[in-house]
């Protein structure tokens, strides 16, 4: 017998990712993530898989053995030789190293003892050096034995100080580091007082691109740009001194390009491929395009907004694998509308072909050496973490894993079906998610779902809080109003200097159009977001009370404090709401839901973290306190230690509750 999706679902729901394919293409290492059902606790290890050997069947996945022990074990990349494996490895927490193991399997080496840890790395083109960014600190004259007994302050010198996810920053930087493979040695290769990160090797081995923050408005623009540097020979002895300005002796190459996202070199080594973007405010990374990038010269675009490259966040999330073949065929992960896929063109220009993938989301692309085998993770609306094969111009490809068949069907998934809405000129797609034992001749009540962003969007995937809610009885509609990513760069910029506009107009709308269907309870209707979508439920209900319960997550309540307390409150803030609070304070306090709390006659949860740097607890904290002192509805629920990404990354219990008091919540009042 079937039952609905619990809450529990995070601790029986397995993944896969960081997939990478040896140099021939015969090997393939992934990530394979579980919890422990005793301990609740997050366990990773690499598991590989022999494609030149007969493939089992995705069934049989669970069979393939553990390769490395754990706890904490990722980003597995091969070396070019196809000897030997680097990879991440930490402790349950703490920052993660550099470790080397041997293709034919045995005891893993330490390569790097990092204090802050490691977050990226990057093979030489000869196998003997690893280029890699490490987290550096710089020395404090009052670190010690004596200080460390005492209480220490945090001194601020710079806006962004601390980010969501990492914490408190104060000088603390990313850098890039070469590490010699034999005797294990390191050296530092980039300095000052920025971050560098996303190494790329030239074919030849002796220069080095990467992305680097160094820009002089740096601390009030979220801007990266792309840089060469030479591999310096000189000994360690003779390293340029710490901070020195641009002491690495890096060239820009990017341009007036600001948003970098990926780096990679021609085959003949004379310029590099950029996913990139001019957009401002951290617009570029949900909006960028390939670029062709030489010194001296303006960037050459090569794709358009009808495709979005998928990058990487550094140190949270991995860049795809994108390369540009001797041929000249470049290879890349692309999305649009909602959907991601294998794509590919050419140096020369063209159409981009896409050679697989569609109806899912995908954030992981492995290639070989020679461009005839890819794998992707696809997360499709039926099953949320599979690896998929595809080989020469399979555009169908092969599922290699299928680790949650036994829980997905003792626990069906909702059927989605996706429809568009036109509004002002343009077209509004939606996803609305039935419960497995749909009956059209019942009523059912409904929620309406927001996405963050507000350039996020809902793809083609499967997530798990609309899964939660629909099968258990409840239709879910998850909309992508203007603003939202993969649909261009005009329908995204839309949103600008317009939150509460006419995007709750296109939602508003959406739900009209879903709610006129005969079986829908057009009196039992819920709401729920996150980060902006937590704006936009709160934003919802004092704007209307056709609501009967709304869960805001993780909210913006307003937008003048959290310009001066958020992590990205100014390189994001003054983008997306027209300016500070200093020249724009009358329209930040009308774009503000604590503007209108007396309207508000909806029962309301906010859930929210204690640790979010993005969206403070305060926003939170200031929207309960005036919804409770004008006798509404309202109930806070704070999670411990939660980060803005708790309900993704954050600790399993976490996750479960989140769920848990979101369906509890619309079970009380719908």
């Amino acid at each position: 017998m079937t039952q609905p999706m619990a809450p529990d679902l995070v601790r029986h729901l397995q993944s896969v990712g960081d997939p990478a394919l040896s140099p021939d293409g015969s090997l393939l290492a992934f990530v394979h993530s579980r919890i422990d059902p005793e301990t609740l606790q997050s366990q990773s290890r690499i598991r590989l898989l022999n494609l030149d050997e007969s493939i089992p069947a995705a069934a049989e996945a669970a069979a393939i053995p553990d390769f490395t022990a754990g706890p904490r074990d990722g980003l597995p990349r091969f070396a070019p030789d196809g000897r030997t494996i680097a990879f991440l490895r930490g402790p349950a927490s703490g920052p993660k190293q550099l470790w080397l193991i041997g293709v034919a399997g045995g005891d893993p080496r330490q390569l790097t003892h990092q204090p802050g840890g490691v977050i990226d790395l990057a093979w030489s083109p000869d196998s003997r050096q690893l280029a890699y960014v490490a987290d550096e600190k710089p020395a404090d004259p009052a670190d010690g034995e004596t200080a460390a007994a005492f209480p220490q302050v945090s001194i601020a010198r710079r806006i962004r100080y601390r980010y969501d996810g990492l914490g408190w920053r104060g000088d603390c930087h990313f850098h890039i580091f070469l590490a010699d493979v034999a005797t294990g040695e390191s050296r530092q290769l980039t300095y000052g007082d920025w971050d560098d990160f996303l190494p790329a090797w030239s074919p030849d081995g002796n220069r080095l691109a990467f992305v680097s923050g160094r820009r002089e408005d740096r601390d009030v623009r979220a801007m990266t740009e792309a840089y060469v540097v030479a591999i310096d020979r000189r000994p360690a002895e003779d390293e340029p001194t710490e901070g020195t300005e641009r002491a690495d002796g890096a060239e820009l190459w990017s341009g007036d390009l600001g948003s970098v996202g990926a780096l990679t070199w021609s085959p003949d080594g004379r310029q590099l491929l950029a996913a990139a973007s001019p957009l401002p405010g951290g617009l570029g990374l949900w909006q960028s395009l390939l670029y062709l990038l030489e010194p001296s010269q303006e960037p050459q675009a090569l794709t358009d907004d009808a495709i979005r490259p998928v990058v990487g966040i550094p140190g949270i999330s991995p860049n795809p694998e994108l390369a540009w073949y001797a041929d000249g065929r470049i290879r890349f992960l692309g999305e649009s509308r909602g959907q991601s896929w294998l794509m590919e063109t050419t140096a020369g220009g063209g159409p981009v072909k896409r050679w697989g993938g569609g109806g899912m989301q995908s954030a992981a692309l492995a290639l070989d050496a020679a461009g005839r085998q890819a794998v992707l993770i696809a997360n499709t609306p039926q099953s949320p973490s599979d690896l998929l094969l595809l080989d020469g111009n399979d555009t169908a490809g092969r599922l290699l894993t299928d680790y949650n068949r036994a829980y997905l069907t003792e626990h069906p998934p909702a059927r989605p079906e996706k429809f568009i809405l036109d509004r002002e000129g343009w077209e509004i797609e939606c996803r609305l998610y039935f419960p497995p034992d749909f009956d059209p001749a019942r009523q059912y009540p409904l929620v309406l779902e927001i996405h963050g962003g507000p350039n996020g969007a809902f793809y083609d995937a499967f997530a798990p809080l609309h899964q939660v809610l629909a099968t258990n009885g409840y239709l879910t509609l998850a909309a992508n109003p203007r603003g939202s990513s993969t649909y261009g760069v005009d329908f995204m910029t839309a949103v600008l200097t317009d939150w509460g506009g006419a995007d709750y107009l296109d939602l508003m709308a959406a739900v009209d159009a879903v709610a006129a269907r005969p079986y829908v309870d057009a009196a039992r209707l819920g709401i729920h977001g996150y980060s902006y979508g937590g704006y936009m439920t709160a934003w919802t209900i004092g704007h209307t009370n056709r609501f009967r319960a709304a869960v805001i997550g993780a909210p913006c309540i307003d937008l003048v404090s959290m310009y001066g307390t958020s992590d990205i409150g100014v390189s994001f803030g003054e983008v997306q709401w027209g300016g500070s609070p200093m020249d724009n304070f009358a329209e930040l306090v009308r774009r503000s839901p604590l503007t209108y709390t007396p309207q508000v006659e909806t029962p309301a949860l906010l859930l929210h973290g204690e640790a979010d740097h993005r969206c403070p607890i305060s926003q939170s904290e200031s929207y309960f306190v005036q919804l409770r002192r004008l006798g509404k509805t309202a109930e806070l629920v704070r999670f411990p230690g939660g980060s803005h990404a708790f309900p993704r990354q954050g600790h399993p219990a976490l996750r479960e509750e989140y769920l848990a008091r979101t369906l509890a919540w619309f079970e009380r009042y719908l």
